[in-house]
């Protein structure tokens, strides 16, 4: 009886903690910020970022983006473009593809570096709606590959700086503009860049990159718009996984044959994901988004000590963004086997692309494969891969200045840190930063984000002039 009474005991006393944590876990209050009324020029932003779309910058790795004249004609758009930029900075050709603008500010302690690419992936032009490289403006939006990925936060970077230029201004601090034209295959540009950047002695004191953006409905039992700020990126893996045989008649088969045992450790893989881990980013977000939550998610989020196993087993389940937050996730995406039906192939492969969490590295994620696999007649062969970014700190002076500039702008948003699924050039430098940050400037509800790098990829107008308004506010601050 004594057993039973001191188990409900603990049971009540167990809920009652789960329920004050959550009744605790409160929305810190919202912070007050004077919004200033921004004038923009939408329609010649709105022009130019057509004139941009027409320059069919595109990079795959079967191109060689340095032979194109297509990235010269945009280069050269930037210096008709916007006179006042390249009259009053230092602007300096780097690699392949890499422009740097040196805007000089009243001292040099806290640099700041503004970064967009202005290549763009391929389009299956025949799917869309409008051409894709016309640069067309109808109805109040703009359409064409790399408006929103991400020739809107360059142009919206350019806009600003010429703008604030022909008033007269003057950065607190110097500025740095970073163009990159080979973004999309992870080249070189970026980090010659950062190289040039560390030989000056330059340590910046933010660095803003593309990344997450505005957006509703991500977050568990959270309506409110959110703006999520990428303070680090998961590392990218390519794994080519093999098998060799003596090939054959298919009519008399070997009792494993490569595909087949290819399938199996696959089926393995994807049976046993990798472990959860809570980290810093992502711990950040739970907690800064969780607040905002409704009361039965609070009761998870406010007791992620007692739950966090729960979370990874719904998160396992469902798969997904959430999923993909707490661990290193593994899709196969690519197959190849033999050319006939009735033969046996002397080589099949199977590729996967992983996204690792931070914590995990490249040699970890192949030996955990292996491990599942657990057959010495597998080849693991890594294509590609970068390691997963350092964490940067959701605090300080350039945090704080970005976050007033997404408030000013979206006066409804609530700022949160957030885990990078996708690579983008900013990893390049945490280097030589401990605030990197990865914000695109635009409110995007979930159809326009499936347009990047899909068919028909536009912007509509209003959400560009929102662009160069965000990038006025910030400049004006650092």
């Amino acid at each position: 009886m004594m057993q039973v009474l001191f188990f409900l005991s603990a049971l009540v006393l167990f809920f009652v903690i789960i329920v004050l944590r959550a009744l605790t876990f409160k929305a810190h209050p919202q912070e007050i910020v004077n919004i200033e009324e921004i004038t923009v020029n939408a329609d010649e932003a709105v022009q130019h970022l057509a004139k941009m779309i027409r320059c069919k910058t595109v990079t795959s790795p079967d191109e060689n983006p340095t032979d194109n004249h297509e990235f010269e004609k945009f280069r050269s758009l930037l210096k008709e473009l916007y006179p006042a930029v390249y009259k009053t900075c230092d602007v300096q050709f780097i690699g392949s593809t890499g422009i740097l603008y040196t805007l000089k500010g009243r001292n040099s302690s806290s640099p700041v570096v503004l970064m967009s690419h202005y290549d763009v992936v391929p389009a299956e032009e025949a799917a869309w709606d409008k051409p894709a490289f016309e640069g067309i403006v109808k109805d109040g939006v703009v359409w064409g590959r790399g408006t929103l990925d991400t020739k809107s936060t360059l142009c919206g970077i350019m806009e600003a700086a010429e703008s604030l230029i022909m008033q007269g201004f003057v950065p607190e601090n110097d500025l740095y503009i970073a163009f990159s034209g080979d973004e999309e295959t992870s080249g070189e540009s970026a980090p010659v860049i950062v190289e040039e950047l560390c030989k000056r002695g330059i340590v910046p004191a933010m660095v803003l990159d593309e990344g997450g953006a505005v957006v509703k409905n991500v977050f568990p039992g959270v309506s409110k718009p959110c703006a999520l700020v990428g303070t680090a990126e998961k590392g990218m893996l390519t794994v080519e996984l093999s098998v060799t045989s003596k090939g054959g008649h298919a009519s008399a088969p070997p009792p494993n044959t490569p595909v087949g045992i290819l399938a199996n450790a696959v089926a393995t893989i994807e049976k046993n994901p990798f472990k959860a881990k809570l980290i810093l980013p992502v711990a950040a977000m739970f907690n800064t988004l969780g607040r905002h939550s409704s009361f039965a998610y609070k009761l998870i989020f406010a007791n992620l000590w007692c739950f966090k196993r729960l979370l990874s087993a719904l998160c396992k389940k469902q798969g997904g963004e959430l999923n993909a937050m707490l661990r290193t996730t593994c899709a196969f995406t690519m197959m190849e086997g033999s050319s006939a039906a009735n033969v046996i192939p002397p080589v099949a492969k199977m590729t996967a692309n992983l996204r690792l969490i931070g914590g995990d590295t490249i040699d970890s994620a192949i030996a955990y494969l292996k491990s599942l696999a657990n057959d010495e007649r597998i080849e693991f062969k890594p294509l590609y891969g970068t390691n997963p970014s350092a964490d940067s700190t959701a605090s300080g002076k350039g945090w704080d200045t970005l976050k007033n500039a997404i408030m000013q702008t979206w006066d409804d948003a609530l700022v949160s840190p957030y885990l990078m699924f996708a690579a983008t050039d900013s990893r390049h430098y945490c280097r030589i930063s401990d605030h990197v940050y990865r914000f695109s400037a635009m409110a995007l509800n979930r159809e326009e984000f499936g347009t990047i790098h899909g068919h028909n990829e536009r912007i509509p107008c209003d959400t560009l002039v929102k662009v160069v308004q965000f990038y006025i506010r910030l400049i004006r601050e650092l």
